[in-house]
């Protein structure tokens, strides 16, 4: 056991409750980042769930100080949030200066809207190259919807460098449509036509909310027939290395669905080595920080990855 960690993570408990109880404070955390090896990287999603919803006893002001807590508490390197809005954003910001933040609100593609924010260690990795697409007919018009999904779905993407190794892959950070399986199928689609044309071609980490088990058949193109048009199926990496359980709880609904659906996912191509995964269920006092449980794995960018 990391005692060093867990004493941490009391600490920061402690201030995550004075937190809640002055929902206008935000207190600093510090963060014990992991000494990884070169290439060693610690990735996480985590859908944070709007701060404008009417959550009563679990809306934003009352659980943020949980939701900075257990990002300090994990230490990522890089992080992808779904559905922050752009104070909550701030707020996270405020609480870990630590992260630089790359996001485009969905409604306008600057601040408007929930955003699929991708968060990297200021002190390991420097920005390559960014962007972000809308899951629709028009994937650079702002705000577009298509294929049956009510609101605008969008996936924002980063091409990391390690400043110490000079490793640089992607990350893909998404949120797919919670309703319209078609918009869902089309929206994998879109997904592996951008990743195909990524230059360079460097490993690639796809994570978020995708609203939908791993076996559901939309996700069939990107676990299979990826391979055709990227030569580097996606694994995911929960039950690549849980077969005997390849499907666990993510979303339980602040408590209410303790047995409810998996439905937020990290996959990896080929050329990143899974070396860990987890699913942090974890209450405090009785509460939760989000109704979703972040997701977290521990990969190795292998061969492919130089710049």
């Amino acid at each position: 056991m990391n005692y060093g960690r867990v004493i941490i993570a009391c600490l920061l408990g402690l201030l995550g409750l004075a937190s809640c109880s002055n929902p206008d404070k935000i207190v600093r955390r510090e963060v014990a980042f992991d000494q990884a090896e070169p290439g060693v990287v610690r990735v996480m999603t985590f859908n944070i769930r709007y701060g404008t919803a009417d959550d009563g006893d679990n809306s934003w002001p009352r659980r943020k100080g949980l939701v900075f807590d257990v990002l300090a508490y994990h230490g990522p390197d890089v992080i992808g949030l779904q559905e922050p809005l752009e104070f909550q954003i701030q707020d996270i910001r405020r609480a870990l200066p630590q992260y630089a933040i790359v996001r485009a609100g969905r409604d306008d593609g600057r601040r408007a809207g929930e955003a699929c924010p991708v968060l990297y260690r200021r002190d390991r990795f420097t920005l390559a190259d960014s962007g972000t697409f809308w899951f629709s007919n028009m994937p650079w018009r702002p705000g577009s919807k298509h294929w049956g999904n009510q609101q605008p779905r969008i996936c924002t993407w980063v091409r990391l460098t390690e400043t110490a190794a000079g490793k640089s892959f992607y990350v893909y950070n998404l949120h797919l449509d919670h309703a319209s399986q078609s918009s869902r199928q089309y929206s994998v689609h879109l997904l592996l036509k951008e990743m195909a044309a990524r230059k360079p071609a460097a490993p690639a980490v796809v994570m978020g909310d995708f609203n939908m088990d791993i076996d559901n058949p939309a996700m069939t193109p990107l676990r299979q027939i990826g391979a055709d048009l990227l030569n580097d199926p996606m694994v995911d990496v929960w039950s690549y290395l849980h077969p005997d359980q390849p499907s666990v709880t993510t979303f339980q609904a602040f408590g209410a669905e303790p047995q409810g659906p998996c439905l937020d996912h990290i996959l990896i191509s080929e050329s990143v080595e899974i070396i860990e995964a987890a699913v942090d269920a974890r209450s405090f006092g009785g509460r939760y920080p989000s109704d979703h449980f972040p997701v977290i794995a521990t990969v190795k960018i292998k061969a492919g990855g130089n710049m």
